[in-house]
């Protein structure tokens, strides 16, 4: 039984998908402070967050809301990720290995609204 949401796996993976977008904007222009890597930054921190929001939630209602928004916040990053590479400022390989752990974390948040859903109380 998790007793507290930094055991949760899921957390652990949007956690490194924060510190990732954090280094990985840290090179971008003077000009992106304020734009992308502001945004990238703050959608990122977001996932993880709302997991840890929606794990102090009592009901499960309440909690599917918060993983839900935490859901959003991922496919948010993975955006501002295509975006920041289509206009050369990452590399491709440093926003797919990125993209890849937020289609970890949104596969893994989908198993867990789901059997929150199912769950008759």
């Amino acid at each position: 039984m998790i007793k507290d949401f930094t055991e949760m796996p899921v957390w652990q993976k949007a956690m490194d998908i924060a510190e990732k977008c954090f280094k990985i904007s840290e090179s971008l222009p003077k000009k992106e402070d304020y734009a992308l890597a502001s945004q990238i930054r703050r959608a990122a921190e977001s996932i993880s967050a709302n997991i840890a929001e929606g794990f102090g939630r009592r009901t499960s209602k309440d909690k599917s809301r918060f993983y839900d928004i935490s859901r959003g916040s991922a496919f948010e990053t993975k955006s501002h990720l295509i975006y920041g590479h289509r206009v050369k400022y990452f590399a491709e390989n440093e926003s797919l290995e990125i993209q890849n752990l937020i289609s970890e974390v949104i596969y893994d948040l989908n198993k867990i609204t789901s059997r929150l859903n199912n769950s008759h109380f």
